[in-house]
């Protein structure tokens, strides 16, 4: 049975979210709030916890991963980023934006796009979520909870424990969060092209 966490918005409790955190270095899964929806996400290098996202949403393996990040400097340690692009990236985080760049090696080559050796990263402005990035003192591995044939993300922590109580490690609840998955932004030939419109504006990008 998945553990369920009652975590306050706006100051987390710090036993709870080491308590996330122990589980997620330890090989667990978890479903937990973002700025923009609720995710499932695991440790960098949980191949166990890839398949099992893999499952729960019915994914490929062609499926692209996102790694979520606590600030920019550990971003940079991920992706390359030209000037330009640096520019723009910068000002747009933290927010509900996913961004298409190219990896560095300190990306396992299993998360890399196969060909263009790219991979997502974003930089969520949610309290609890950076709460767990700053303890973990890593990204997670991360994918939006859209279950199979439904168009829209699973919004409700109660909900969400008692479908997947059997399939994840953790739900982390602390009310409310966005029901509108990222806008992702390929930006790996900097040439900016948008690949979903979804939570961040692109106004700022024109």
């Amino acid at each position: 049975m998945a553990k369920y966490f009652d975590v306050h918005p706006d100051n987390p409790q710090r036993r709870s979210i080491g308590q996330v955190v122990d589980l997620v270095r330890s090989g667990g899964l978890i479903a937990y709030p973002t700025d923009s929806c609720f995710a499932l996400g695991c440790q960098l290098g949980n191949k166990d916890g890839l398949e099992r996202i893999r499952q729960i949403r019915h994914l490929d393996d062609r499926h692209h991963f996102t790694l979520v990040c606590h600030d920019f400097a550990q971003l940079g340690q991920f992706v390359y980023l030209s000037n330009t692009v640096f520019r723009a990236v910068k000002s747009a985080t933290p927010g509900p934006y996913t961004f298409i760049l190219p990896a560095t090696k300190e990306v396992p080559r299993r998360l890399m796009h196969a060909k263009k050796k790219t991979v997502g990263v974003r930089i969520p402005d949610h309290v609890v979520t950076q709460a767990i990035l700053a303890e973990l003192g890593e990204p997670l591995v991360s994918s939006t909870l859209l279950m199979p044939g439904e168009d829209e993300p699973m919004t409700q922590g109660w909900e969400i424990k008692e479908m997947l109580d059997h399939a994840v490690d953790a739900v982390i609840d602390s009310g409310d969060c966005g029901t509108e998955p990222t806008t992702v932004i390929d930006f790996s030939e900097d040439d900016m092209e948008v690949i979903r419109e979804g939570a961040g504006d692109l106004t700022r990008f024109e």
